[in-house]
C-alpha cells in the first residue's frame, strides 16, 4: 500500500526550534499524546534552513570538545545539540537546505544502510534535476560522481555534498540532513574546535578537496531553485499532500525548544 505523505514546505526558524520540530512531529507522527490531547499525523517530509545560522552537535558528542562555543556567542551563532549521532555541522544560513523525514520504521528497510539508500536516493534523484551528477556513498553521505566536473572541466568526483543522521525511536524514523549549497570552510573552521593546531590554509584546502556545493559547481543556480528541486525529487512518485503543523505539534515544540533544545541542560549533556 502507497504511504500518504504530508510536505511541510521550505521554512526558517532558529536551531532550537528546528530540532524541537523534528521530536514534535516524532510524537504526533506516532500518535503519542500532546499538550491538548492526542493526535495522529501523516508521514511528514519538511525543509528548512537555520536563522541564525547554527552549530548542531551529535548526541553522543562533547560540546566543549567539539564547539568553539564562544566564537559561535560572538559571530551569533546558536549551538544545539541533536537527538541523532553523527559528527558537528556548521548549518550556514547562506549555505544550504535541510531536509527531515519523519514517518513509521515499517515503510522503511530494517538495515540502517539499506534506509539511509532509500532515502538518501530522493536528494541524488534531486540533483539530478539540477544537473548535479551524485552517488550515495555509505553509510550516508551523498557524493558527486566519480566523472563528475567543475565549471571549468576541472575534475569534482568523489567530493561530499551531503551529509545525513538516522534515529528511530518508538517505531518512528527521523532522518534529517544538509544540502550543501555553497560552503565557508574558514568559517566553519572557526566555529568548530578542530584540534589544538592553528587552522592552517593546508588544513582548509584539505577539506575544500573533499566536500564540494551545488554553487562550486553550478554558480548560476539560486537557493530557491535548489529548492524546487528537492521538493520535486522527494516527491516524486508519491501520493503527497502540501500540509502545515497542526496547533499541537507547534505548541509542543515550542515547549521543547523552551525546555530541552534551548537549555544549557541538554546542550552541554556531554
Amino acid at each position: 500500500m502507497q504511504t500518504n505523505w504530508r510536505i511541510i514546505p521550505l521554512q526558517t526558524h532558529d536551531a532550537f526550534m528546528n530540532m524541537a520540530l523534528d521530536e514534535a512531529c516524532s510524537e504526533a507522527v506516532a500518535g503519542a499524546s500532546q499538550a491538548g490531547g492526542t493526535t495522529k499525523v501523516l508521514p511528514t517530509i519538511r525543509f528548512y534552513r537555520w536563522q541564525p545560522s547554527a552549530v548542531s552537535i551529535g548526541y553522543f558528542q562533547s560540546l566543549k570538545d567539539e564547539v568553539a562555543t564562544a566564537k559561535c556567542l560572538e559571530a551569533g551563532v546558536n549551538v544545539v545539540r541533536r537527538r541523532t549521532g553523527g559528527g558537528a555541522v556548521f548549518h550556514d544560513y547562506e549555505g544550504e537546505i535541510t531536509y527531515s523525514i519523519i514517518a513509521p520504521e515499517s515503510i522503511f528497510p530494517k538495515g540502517i544502510t539499506e534506509s539511509y539508500h532509500e532515502i538518501c536516493g530522493w536528494i541524488v534523484e534531486s540533483l539530478a534535476i539540477l544537473g548535479v551528477p551524485t552517488e550515495f556513498k555509505p553509510i550516508n553521505d551523498i557524493i558527486l560522481s566519480p566523472h563528475a566536473t567543475g565549471p571549468n572541466g576541472e575534475p569534482v568526483g568523489g567530493k561530499k555534498i551531503s551529509g545525513n543522521a538516522q534515529t528511530r525511536r518508538n517505531g518512528i524514523l527521523l532522518q534529517h540532513g544538509t544540502i550543501l549549497y555553497k560552503v565557508d570552510v574558514p568559517k566553519m573552521f572557526s566555529l568548530l574546535k578542530v584540534g589544538q593546531e592553528k587552522i592552517s590554509d593546508k588544513m582548509i584546502k584539505t577539506v575544500e578537496e573533499r566536500v564540494s556545493s551545488i554553487q562550486l559547481l553550478k554558480p548560476e543556480i539560486t537557493i530557491e531553485q535548489v529548492y524546487e528541486a528537492l521538493l520535486k525529487g522527494f516527491t516524486q512518485g508519491k501520493n503527497f499532500t502540501i500540509g502545515d503543523w497542526t496547533s499541537q505539534e507547534l505548541e509542543r515544540a515550542q515547549e521543547l525548544a523552551r525546555t530541552r533544545y534551548g537549555t544549557p541542560a541538554w546542550n552541554e549533556l556531554r
